[in-house]
């Protein structure tokens, strides 16, 4: 099986948002002259990936389908002071990235906004940002202050990544290890790379949460749902995607 942009099966509208995103994306030349895509290894709108009925690995959420590998719990948190669910979390021992995704204008844009919100509201709370360059384009690296639980004073270390498609907008916040030692073939990395977004094609006003759904076999746990995923094989697990065949 490999990760590849479908062409075949895709409505008129779904044709119009990608020539619009090429337009977009076509005065933004690397040093060679040539366009970057920020999303040519993934994330995925559901319309460029075939996901495989009987791959177990991959897990539907709704509007989020994320693929399950050995060593990588998946939490599904409930928002404070709502029933809903938007988010979902990728663990690891000493990591997490928790990935949420919005609906978003086709015009794109997005992310430069949310961007500039999330540098004003870290320097209000006097806490340290630093605009880079990453994979997936401009993302941010974030210190701000924190306490511990008994009390004494620490920083909260995060990164942020963003990364536009189809009228939606993949969120990414990176944190623990994978927030200071950021490894571009790590397991979370991949991960998020991996995500298949589902937007629907019912209107929806910009920021609105991509809700998930629960899947069979999610148990809960406290504040947060825990997925099983035992049935994903350690091979299948560890190998990437796109050197397995279709």
């Amino acid at each position: 099986m490999k990760f590849r942009r479908r062409n075949q099966d895709v409505d008129a509208t779904d044709v119009e948002t990608e020539a619009d995103a090429v337009d977009e994306t076509s005065d933004t030349d690397d040093d060679a002259g040539e366009a970057v895509d920020p999303r040519a290894n993934g994330p995925w709108d559901h319309t460029e990936f075939d996901v495989p009925a009987d791959e177990p690995a991959f897990i539907d959420l709704g509007g989020l389908i994320v693929r399950g590998r050995v060593g990588l719990d998946l939490q599904i948190p409930q928002d404070e002071g709502t029933d809903r669910l938007a988010a979902v979390l990728l663990v690891t021992s000493d990591a997490a990235v928790e990935v949420r995704a919005f609906a978003a204008p086709r015009t794109g844009g997005l992310w430069d906004e949310v961007r500039a919100e999330i540098v004003a509201e870290v320097e209000r709370l006097e806490g340290q940002v630093a605009e880079v360059d990453g994979p997936h384009g401009p993302e941010l690296q974030v210190q701000v202050p924190a306490r511990t639980p008994d009390g004494q004073d620490a920083v909260q270390p995060s990164r942020i990544v963003g990364v536009e498609g189809p009228r939606w907008f993949l969120r990414g916040t990176f944190m623990g290890r994978a927030a200071l030692e950021p490894d571009v073939d790590g397991v979370l990395e991949r991960g998020f790379r991996e995500v298949v977004v589902r937007r629907g094609n019912d209107a929806m006003p910009p920021r609105e949460p991509i809700e998930v759904t629960l899947p069979a076999g999610a148990v809960p746990a406290g504040e947060q749902t825990v997925v099983d995923d035992s049935a994903t094989s350690a091979e299948e697990s560890d190998q990437d995607p796109s050197e397995r065949d279709a």
